[in-house]
């Protein structure tokens, strides 16, 4: 170091000082500006990527919010739809029991009348039958009995007295 001090001259410290000046405005005329240019254009080009990044990830969670509403509403119509449905099909079975339960009642209806009518229409062949049986019987014993035309002719008043019409 001692060296460097006695040898020190005042000339070659200006040129070298001179040159150094030179070197670093050429420096940064030619090379500082388009390295801060790259690196200011790479942070720019870093900063667009994660501004993007972020709207893509805000994005994501919008669509996600949209899926889960969009999903929401259709378990929501699929919902109604089955609730819908069971209401239809118990509107459906009550009305088939109704109906099912009115023709059953029309149809005993008609066959108790229809009984009813073969009833009345069987009663009436049999008291039919046992009239004109009785008729046929009494008009048999009574030829044996009343042989004279105004025994049977008293008989037949008595008779017309004691009948009732309905």
């Amino acid at each position: 170091m001692e060296k460097l001090v006695n040898d020190f001259s005042f000339g070659l410290f200006f040129w070298q000082l001179l040159i150094l000046i030179v070197l670093a405005f050429l420096l940064w005329k030619f090379a500082w500006k388009p390295i801060l240019e790259a690196l200011s254009s790479r942070e720019e080009g870093i900063q667009d990527a994660l501004d993007s990044a972020e709207r893509a990830r805000k994005e994501m969670q919008n669509l996600q919010a949209d899926n889960e509403k969009l999903l929401q509403e259709a378990r929501a119509e699929r919902d109604s739809m089955i609730k819908e449905a069971r209401e239809i099909k118990e509107k459906m079975i009550s009305e088939a029991r109704a109906e099912a339960q009115n023709e059953g009642d029309k149809m005993i209806s008609q066959a108790k009348v229809s009984i009813k009518n073969e009833k009345n229409a069987a009663l009436a062949e049999i008291k039919n039958k046992v009239a004109a049986l009785s008729i046929q019987i009494a008009e048999k014993v009574v030829r044996h009995e009343l042989s004279s035309r105004e025994e049977q002719q008293k008989l037949v008043d008595d008779m017309l007295d004691d009948v009732t019409l309905n």
